[in-house]
């Protein structure tokens, strides 16, 4: 397998930060950006997060033209803070609410696509607590100043918790490293280029996103990459080097459910692929146990598979935005090169 995607489409933040040349970049292209924050009770950093973002790219240099928080369902004060510090506020179940409801982060990066306005949109997620306007002028970068870029995936070092106010310098993207990479490993190898395919950040120009399908949990990252991937080949994605994230670290039984989320995903999605056939149904439970008063005590969790899809198949998105023929990206069938 060559690297030659890897050395020509990875970048550095600091490739980009010339922030006067991105506007300038922006305004030659007569675009507009929207910045989305997905949150479930990020009252901690939530705040933070609106005034860089605000103070650095909107006020200082204006490349944002939106900060959009969509939330599904905080029980703290986010969506209170969000609203003081100016962001525009939605509840995922409050749009489109003639839809079924499902609560996600799939479900809530969807529906930004409705409330947003930009032609790019950046996504984010809102637990960051080392928070830098590097991590929305990063992704920018490439979509901004090379045409034929239209998603621009991060990845960073990723510190581990191991106690009060201590940190590892590294051992985060533990389901990247054994999960999705040994799928992509067996089945779409150019695909492990993709240093941190699982990372929460990333953005993308609307005419791409509007005609991919949204799974409403953990799976969304997985199954974007494949379907971009699909549709328009490797050579429409970039990532980019943000440095280090630092962020809320989750425990083993929390990653083998987002794991077994994910193994689901990749799967269905090589079936609706035509890439493989399976002889019988997948189970959509997966078994945990707790011990308790030493007795071993199974813990079931569910998932549904609920999926999105493209949204420039709903009526109401194509009415907001005036959509009458398709776009200049291909929206027809999928032509993938696999080696498999």
């Amino acid at each position: 397998m060559s690297n030659h995607w890897l050395e020509k489409n990875t970048f550095h933040y600091s490739d980009f930060k010339n922030l006067n040349r991105l506007v300038e970049a922006k305004e030659q292209k007569g675009l507009t950006i929207s910045l989305c924050l997905p949150t479930l009770n990020e009252e901690k950093t939530i705040a933070k997060e609106i005034i860089i973002m605000k103070s650095e790219l909107m006020t200082r240099y204006p490349l944002l033209d939106e900060i959009v928080v969509v939330d599904s369902g905080s029980t703290d004060n986010t969506r209170a803070i969000a609203r003081a510090y100016g962001a525009d506020v939605y509840e995922a179940t409050d749009i489109l609410p003639d839809l079924a409801k499902f609560k996600g982060k799939g479900e809530n990066l969807w529906k930004a696509l409705y409330i947003t306005k930009g032609d790019i949109i950046v996504y984010i997620d809102a637990d960051i607590k080392n928070i830098h306007h590097r991590f929305a002028y990063g992704l920018l970068g490439p979509l901004l100043l090379f045409d034929h870029i239209k998603y621009a995936k991060a990845f960073y070092d990723r510190p581990i918790a191991t106690g009060k106010n201590k940190l590892r310098p590294t051992g985060g993207g533990r389901v990247t490293e054994l999960v999705v990479r040994p799928l992509f490993s067996l089945f779409f190898p150019e695909l492990t280029q993709i240093i941190q395919p699982l990372s929460g950040e990333y953005a993308g120009c609307r005419e791409l996103f509007e005609k991919i399908p949204f799974p409403i949990g953990y799976g969304v990252e997985t199954s974007m990459i494949l379907d971009i991937y699909a549709k328009w080949g490797l050579e429409v994605i970039a990532q980019v080097d943000l440095d280090r994230r630092i962020h809320r670290n989750q425990d083993t039984k929390a990653l083998g459910r987002m794991a077994f989320v994910i193994l689901q995903t990749f799967i269905n999605r090589k079936m609706r692929l035509g890439l493989i056939e399976l002889k019988a149904d997948l189970f959509n439970e997966m078994i945990q146990y707790n011990l308790v008063a030493n007795q071993y005590q199974p813990e079931k969790i569910r998932y549904e598979g609920h999926e999105r899809p493209p949204i420039i198949e709903i009526p109401e998105y194509r009415t907001k935005f005036n959509i009458m023929e398709n776009s200049s990206l291909d929206s027809g069938n999928p032509k993938l090169v696999t080696s498999n």
